[in-house]
C-alpha cells in the first residue's frame, strides 16, 4: 500500500511539472508567422510575461500562434489587445517577440483559450519582402536614390535622424489607415463606386460647372481689383473681432443671469404653456377669417379704401385738430385744445354726476323703452300719480276740496327728496350696498329711499 501510493504521488508530480503549474493561453491570428518559433518570447511594455507555445496553420492560411501568458496581473487579456510581430535587432535568424498592447479595462475578457483575430494582430514586415517587389530598374532607381540622399544629408545626420523620428507616426498612422481600408474593403468599393457616379453626373453638367468656374474667376477679379478696400476692411477686422469678443464676455453673463429666469419658466412652460398652445390652435384657425379681413382692411387696391391712405390722411386731421392756425379771421386754437378747455370748467359738476350714471342711464332706458329684463323675465315698473282730482260713486272726476289737498297728498307721497344717495333708486339690498356712498363724507341722504315696504 505503501509503494501504491508513493507512485500515485510521483504520478501527479510529473503531471504538475509538465503542465508548468497552470497559466493561460490564446490563440493569436496573424496573416504572416515569418520567423516564429516556438519559444519566443511575449512581452508587455518590454516586460517578458510569457512565451510563444506553439505556431500552426489554420484552414484558411492564416498563422495560428499560441501565446502563453504566465506572469499574475497580465490575464486574462481584455477585447481591444492587440499583438505585434516585432524585431528583437536587425540581426540574426527567428530573433521576433510578440508585443502585447494591452486592451482597456473596460473591455470583455478574452477566455482562456480564447482568440484574437487578424483584426488585432500585426506581422513584422522584412525589408526584403519589400525589396523583392521591385523589378530591376526599379530596385537601381531605388539605390540610386539612397546614394543621393546619403550624398544630401552629408554633414547634416542628426537632423535627418530627426526628420526620420517625425516620420515613424506619419507611417505608423498610414499602416492603420490601410488596414482599415483592408478590414472594410465592401465599405471601400461602394465609396469608389458612388464616387464615379458622382463625377459622372458632374461631367454631365460641365456647361454649368464652367459658368461655376468663370464666376469665381469673375469674384476673384473683383476681389483683386478693390484690394486697397479689402487691405482696409482686413485692418479692421481685429478691433472688430476685440468688441466681438468682448460682446460674447458680456453676453455670457447676460446667460449666466438668465439661467435662474429660465430654470423658473420650465414648470411653467411644460404645465402651462402647453394646453395654453392647445387652446391658440383653435383660436389661430378661426382667426384666419379675421385676420385676411384685417389684412384688406389695412391695404386694398384702389383709392381712399384702406387705412394706409388714412394715416396718411392724419397730418391735415392733424392741422384741425392740434394745431393754431388763423381761421375766420383770428389765430385760433384746434378742436381738441379748445375742447379740453372747454371741459376744464365742467370738471367739478362731472366729478358731481359721475356717481349717479347708473341712475343717467336707468332714466334714458326708462325714457325710450318699457320694462326692463332680469333673471326671471320681463318686468316693469308703475307708479301711482296723484293730483287734485277724485273719483264720485259714478266713477265721475270730483275736485278736491282745497283744505283737503293737503291731507291728500301727503297720505301717500313725499317731498322735498332732492338729496338722494347714487343707487337710491332701488330699495335698499339687505347687504346695505345701496345707496352707495362715493366717500364716507359724500354729501347726500341715505334715507331718502323709495316709499312703501
Amino acid at each position: 500500500m505503501v509503494v501504491a501510493a508513493l507512485v500515485i504521488a510521483l504520478v501527479i508530480a510529473l503531471v504538475l511539472a509538465l503542465s508548468g503549474g497552470g497559466g493561460y493561453t490564446v490563440h493569436a491570428h496573424f496573416v504572416s508567422a515569418s520567423q516564429i518559433v516556438q519559444g519566443n518570447e511575449v512581452r508587455v511594455s518590454g516586460k517578458a510575461v510569457g512565451s510563444v507555445q506553439d505556431v500552426a496553420l489554420t484552414p484558411d492560411g492564416q498563422a495560428d500562434i499560441t501565446l502563453s501568458v504566465e506572469e499574475d496581473g497580465y490575464f486574462p487579456l481584455r477585447r481591444g489587445t492587440r499583438a505585434t510581430v516585432r524585431l528583437a535587432s536587425l540581426s540574426g535568424v527567428a530573433n521576433r517577440y510578440i508585443d502585447l498592447q494591452l486592451g482597456g479595462a473596460d473591455g470583455a475578457d478574452v477566455p482562456d483559450g480564447g482568440r484574437l483575430g487578424t483584426d488585432s494582430t500585426e506581422p513584422a514586415v522584412d525589408l526584403d519582402q519589400v525589396f523583392n517587389t521591385f523589378d530591376p530598374l526599379a530596385r537601381k532607381a531605388v539605390s540610386n536614390s539612397v546614394e543621393f540622399l546619403r550624398d544630401f544629408q552629408a554633414g547634416q545626420e542628426d537632423e535627418a535622424n530627426a526628420a526620420l523620428r517625425y516620420l515613424n507616426p506619419a507611417l505608423s498612422s498610414s499602416s492603420r489607415l490601410f488596414g482599415q481600408l483592408n478590414r472594410d474593403t465592401s465599405d471601400f468599393r461602394r465609396f469608389i463606386d458612388e464616387t464615379a457616379k458622382l463625377v459622372t453626373d458632374v461631367s454631365a453638367r460641365d456647361g454649368e460647372l464652367s459658368g461655376l468656374v468663370r464666376n469665381l474667376a469673375t469674384t476673384a477679379s473683383a476681389l483683386t481689383s478693390n484690394g486697397e478696400s479689402l487691405g482696409e476692411s482686413v485692418g479692421l477686422l481685429p478691433n472688430v473681432l476685440r468688441k466681438s469678443n468682448t460682446t460674447f464676455v458680456n453676453l455670457r453673463a447676460s446667460l449666466d443671469d438668465l439661467t435662474p429666469l429660465v430654470d423658473d419658466a420650465k414648470p411653467v412652460v411644460r404645465t402651462k404653456l402647453g394646453p395654453l398652445l392647445d387652446e391658440l390652435r383653435p383660436f389661430a384657425r378661426d382667426a384666419q377669417p379675421a385676420v385676411r379681413d384685417l389684412s384688406s382692411t389695412v391695404r386694398r387696391p384702389g383709392a381712399d379704401n384702406d387705412l394706409v391712405e388714412l394715416l396718411r390722411r392724419q397730418p391735415a386731421i392733424d392741422e384741425i385738430a392740434n394745431r393754431t392756425k388763423t381761421r375766420n379771421g383770428k389765430d385760433r386754437p384746434g378742436a381738441l385744445p379748445a375742447t379740453a378747455a372747454a371741459l376744464a370748467g365742467l370738471t367739478p359738476q362731472i366729478g358731481f354726476l359721475r356717481p349717479y350714471a347708473p341712475e343717467l342711464v336707468g332714466w334714458f332706458d326708462n325714457f325710450s323703452t318699457t320694462g326692463a329684463y332680469d333673471a326671471l323675465g320681463n318686468f316693469s315698473r308703475a307708479g301711482l300719480a296723484l293730483n287734485g282730482y277724485t273719483l264720485d260713486p259714478l266713477l265721475g272726476l270730483l275736485p278736491v276740496p282745497a283744505e283737503l289737498r293737503e291731507e291728500l297728498l301727503s297720505a301717500g307721497v313725499k317731498t322735498r327728496r332732492n338729496n338722494r344717495c347714487p343707487g337710491s333708486l332701488e330699495r335698499t339690498a339687505p347687504d346695505r350696498s345701496n345707496p352707495y356712498l362715493p366717500t364716507p363724507d359724500f354729501g347726500c341722504d341715505r334715507s331718502q329711499t323709495p316709499i312703501g315696504p
